[in-house]
C-alpha cells in the first residue's frame, strides 16, 4: 500500500467568516504538514470568480509554498489553458523551476480550449452502478447548464483578450512540449527559445474528466494523466481507459501512468467525520448551480439550508462518492478506487470549515495509509 503514492489537491478554500489571506496561510501550513507526513505531491487548482476558493493563480501560490517547504513535489492541478498561451505557461513554470529546480509538476487542463478537429468521440457511457470490486459509478452528470451560465460567460470575457480564441488543445500541448524541449519552430522557420523555461525539469501531466480530448492528447504525447473522480465520478473509468488506449511511449514515460482523485474527510470516528463533511453538499451545490463556490459553511450553516429536490439531484453524485469516515474506512474506499481504475497514484482533496480539522484529516489518513 505504501507503494501507491498519495497527492494532496488544494483549492485554497475560504471558510465562512474567514478571508482569502487566512485561506492562503492555511494552505501553506497544510503543505508543510503534508511534506512531514510523507505525501508525494502537493497540487493547487486554478479557479476564478469563486468567493469560496482563493486559488486563482497556481504559479504564484506554488512559489510561496516552495519557499516554505524543502522537498515535496509541487504542482498545478491544473493550469487552465483555455485563456492562456503556451509561452506564458512555459515562462511561468520555467521561473519556478529556476528558483526551485526539479520540484514542479506542470498539470494542464483544457477549461474551454478548442478541441482538435480530429478528436475522437468517446464511447457511450454505461449507466451508473458499481464495479465488480464495489466502486460506485453514479449516473452521468451534465455540465451543459454550467457552460451556458452567466458566470461562466463573464469569466471567459474577463480572462480572455477581446476577440481572442483559444488555440486547439492538441496544438497547445504540442507547443508547450516543444518550448520546454527547445525544439519549437514557427512555420516560417523562426525558432523560439524560452529562458527560463527551455530545459526546465518539469513533470508534465494532463488532467481530465472523461475519455475525450484530454485523455487522448495525454496518451498520444506519452504524458502522465490524472482522472477526476472527484469532479465527474461517472466518467472516471472512461477517462482512465481512454488514456491507456491512446497511450504512446515517450522519452519521458514508457508506460501509461494514471493518478485518480477523490474527495475525502477523515476523523477519529465516523460520526465526527460526517459532521465535518456536512457543508460539502451545500458547497458543491453553489458550484453546480453556476453561482460560484461559496465560502465553505459550518455544519450549522449547512443544516439551515432548505433543500429542494432539484438541489439534491444537483449534488447527488458528488455526495455519494465523497469518502467520509475513519482512516481505516476511507483507506478501504481508496483501495477500491485504486483497484477499479488501476491507478498508479491517488489524489485526495479535503475541505472542512476549520483548518485544524483539515490538517487532522490528512494526518490520520497518512498514518493509516503508510501502515498498509
Amino acid at each position: 500500500m505504501a507503494n501507491t503514492p498519495l497527492t494532496v489537491l488544494d483549492l485554497v478554500p475560504v471558510s465562512s467568516g474567514s478571508n482569502a489571506a487566512q485561506a492562503l496561510r492555511n494552505s501553506v501550513d497544510l503543505a508543510r504538514r503534508a511534506e512531514q507526513l510523507g505525501y508525494a505531491r502537493y497540487w493547487f487548482a486554478e479557479h476564478h470568480l469563486n468567493p469560496g476558493v482563493a486559488g486563482t493563480s497556481p504559479a504564484l501560490v506554488l512559489a510561496l509554498t516552495a519557499a516554505a517547504t524543502s522537498h515535496i513535489r509541487l504542482g498545478s492541478g491544473a493550469v487552465q489553458l483555455g485563456h492562456r498561451t503556451a509561452l506564458s505557461t512555459v515562462e511561468e513554470f520555467g521561473l519556478l523551476d529556476t528558483a526551485h529546480p526539479g520540484r514542479f509538476d506542470l498539470g494542464l487542463g483544457r477549461s474551454g480550449g478548442r478541441p482538435p478537429a480530429s478528436a475522437r468521440t468517446p464511447a457511450p457511457r454505461p449507466p451508473g452502478g458499481r464495479t465488480p470490486n464495489g466502486l460506485l459509478i453514479p449516473e452521468p452528470f451534465s455540465f451543459e447548464h454550467l457552460l451556458r451560465s452567466p458566470r461562466f460567460a463573464l469569466q471567459k470575457t474577463l480572462l480572455q483578450q477581446p476577440g481572442a480564441e483559444a488555440q486547439p488543445y492538441d496544438e497547445q500541448i504540442a507547443d508547450i512540449l516543444a518550448l520546454l524541449a527547445g525544439t519549437y519552430t514557427a512555420p516560417d522557420g523562426t525558432e523560439a527559445h524560452v529562458v527560463p523555461g527551455e530545459g526546465a525539469a518539469l513533470q508534465v501531466w494532463v488532467l481530465g474528466s472523461s475519455g475525450g480530448i484530454s485523455a487522448q492528447v495525454a496518451g498520444a504525447n506519452g504524458l502522465r494523466f490524472a482522472a477526476n473522480y472527484h469532479v465527474s465520478p461517472a466518467t472516471v473509468l472512461e477517462a482512465a481507459e481512454g488514456y491507456r488506449a491512446a497511450f504512446k511511449p515517450s522519452a519521458g514515460l514508457d508506460a501509461p501512468h494514471v493518478s485518480v482523485s477523490a474527495d475525502v474527510v477523515v476523523a477519529e470516528d465516523e460520526a465526527t467525520a460526517r459532521e465535518l463533511a456536512t457543508g460539502y453538499g451545500l458547497w458543491v451545490r453553489s458550484i453546480r448551480s453556476g453561482e460560484g463556490a461559496i465560502p465553505f459553511p459550518t455544519p450549522d450553516e449547512a443544516r439551515a439550508h432548505r433543500w429542494s429536490e432539484a438541489d439534491r439531484a444537483l449534488v447527488a453524485d458528488r455526495t455519494a462518492t465523497q469518502f467520509v469516515g475513519t482512516a481505516a474506512q476511507v483507506a478501504d474506499r481508496l483501495e477500491i478506487l485504486r483497484d477499479a481504475t488501476g491507478a498508479d497514484e491517488l489524489i485526495v482533496t479535503t475541505i472542512t470549515h476549520d483548518h485544524a480539522d483539515r490538517v487532522r484529516s490528512y494526518e490520520l489518513l497518512a498514518g493509516e495509509w503508510s501502515s498498509r
